[in-house]
C-alpha cells in the first residue's frame, strides 16, 4: 500500500478533524515518493529506543500517538533527541503519523478502551465532539417578514448581490391577520454583517428580522472523556483493583476524596486518558481516573469529595495499541503487517 492510500484510509478510521485545535496531528515526516508501507509500526511515544526498534524491524512507516513533533523545529540537526528522529526516519526512509487526540475522541479510540477497566458500564463523553461542517451552507440563518410590495423586490434583489448568501427561500405568510411574505436565507459571518446593515434601512424589516446561528451537529459517543455509569456500584478498593488488572499495573496512585473511605462506592466515574484535569474539572461524579491532574486540581476534586486515581501519563494509552493493531487489521483488510513497539514504555517508575 502506498503512503498516500494508507494515511487516507487512517484518515478514514479516525478523521483528522476530531482532534484538539492545539494538537499536531495527521502525517509528521514524509520520505519522498514513491513510498510504499509494507509494515506500521505502533507505538505510545516516539523515543529514540522505539526508533531504533522501527529501523531494525524494517518498519515504513510509524505511527505515534503522541506527536515527536509538536513545537516547530527551527533546524533538523543531530543535537536534540527529536531532531534525530527525524534525521533516522528519513535515512531510513520511515514516514511518521500521528492520531493523538483524533484517537481520544472516537467511539473506539483509547477513552473506550479504558472505560473498559471500570467493568460493566455506560458512558458518554464528556465533551462532545461536533461534525466537521455545518448541515448546510452559512454559520447563521436570518429570517424576516414583509409586505408583498415592490419594496420587497428590491430589498430581495440587493440581497442576491451579496457574497456568501444561500438558501434564500420566500413563503407566503399570514401575520397577525395580514398576508405577508416570510423570507429566510443561510449566510456567512462576513455576510450577515451586509444582510443587517440592509435590512436596517427599513426599520419595519428590521424589527421583524430574527436571526439564529447554525450549529454544527453532535457526533454521537464522540468526544473528549468519558462520564461512566457503571451497572452496579463497586467499592473503591475493588474498581482500583479492577484498573491495575486492565493497564496491567503493579500500583496506581488514589486520593480519597473527603469523608470517603476504600470502602465508599463508585457509581459514576469520569476519565480522561493521559493528562486529564482540563476535561475532568467540575464533573459530578465519584471517582476520576486518569494518567496525570496538578497538585491543586487533586485537592480541589478531594474538597469536592471525589476520589481520584492516577496512572502516570502513558499507562492510561499504551494498551490501547493492541486493540489498534486489531482493528487497523481489519480496517486496511490485513494488507500490510502491523506490530506493536516493546520498547515503549512510561518513563516513570517506583525506585
Amino acid at each position: 500500500m502506498n503512503l498516500g492510500e494508507l494515511a487516507s484510509a487512517l484518515n478514514d478510521f479516525a478523521s483528522l478533524s476530531l482532534a484538539e485545535s492545539w494538537d499536531n496531528v495527521g502525517l509528521l515526516v514524509e520520505p519522498s515518493p514513491p513510498h510504499t508501507v509494507n509494515t506500521l509500526f505502533l507505538t505510545n511515544d516516539l523515543t529514540e529506543e522505539v526508533m531504533e526498534e522501527a529501523v531494525q524491524k524494517k518498519a515504513d512507516l510509524i505511527l505515534s500517538y503522541h506527536p515527536p513533533i509538536f513545537t516547530p523545529l527551527k533546524r533538523v540537526t543531530w543535537k536534540t533527541w527529536k531532531e534525530r528522529l527525524v534525521v533516522r526516519a528519513l535515512e531510513h526512509r520511515i514516514g511518521i503519523y500521528s492520531p493523538h487526540t483524533a484517537y481520544d475522541a472516537i467511539p473506539h479510540g483509547v477513552n473506550n478502551w479504558l472505560t473498559k477497566g471500570l467493568g460493566a458500564c455506560t458512558s458518554i463523553p464528556l465533551h462532545p465532539s461536533t461534525a466537521p461542517s455545518y448541515p448546510a451552507e452559512g454559520t447563521h440563518r436570518v429570517e424576516f417578514c414583509a409586505d408583498n410590495t415592490e419594496h420587497l423586490d428590491t430589498v430581495l434583489s440587493k440581497i442576491k448581490d451579496i457574497q456568501e448568501i444561500s438558501c434564500l427561500t420566500t413563503l407566503p405568510a399570514r401575520v397577525e391577520g395580514e398576508e405577508q411574505t416570510r423570507v429566510s436565507l443561510n449566510c456567512s459571518q462576513k455576510a450577515l454583517l451586509e444582510v443587517v446593515a440592509l435590512l436596517s434601512q427599513n426599520s419595519l424589516l428590521h424589527h421583524k428580522t430574527e436571526i439564529l446561528l447554525l450549529q454544527k451537529p453532535l457526533l454521537p459517543h464522540t468526544g473528549m472523556g468519558r462520564l461512566c455509569t457503571l451497572s452496579e456500584p463497586v467499592s473503591l478498593s475493588d474498581i482500583m483493583e479492577r484498573i491495575k488488572s486492565h493497564l496491567k499495573l503493579p500500583h496506581v496512585r488514589l486520593a480519597m476524596g473527603m469523608g470517603k473511605t476504600l470502602e465508599s462506592p463508585v457509581k459514576k466515574a469520569a476519565l480522561c486518558a493521559g493528562s486529564g484535569s482540563s476535561i475532568l474539572k467540575g464533573t459530578e461524579a465519584d471517582l476520576y481516573l486518569t494518567g496525570e491532574m496538578s497538585h491543586h486540581d487533586v485537592l480541589d476534586a478531594v474538597a469536592n469529595g471525589v476520589s481520584v486515581i492516577l496512572c502516570e501519563h502513558s499507562n492510561t494509552e499504551r494498551g490501547f495499541l493492541s486493540e489498534l493493531r486489531d482493528m487497523l487489521a481489519i480496517h486496511l483488510q490485513n494488507k500490510i503487517n502491523i506490530i506493536v513497539s516493546e520498547k515503549d514504555r512510561d518513563p516513570l517508575q517506583v525506585a
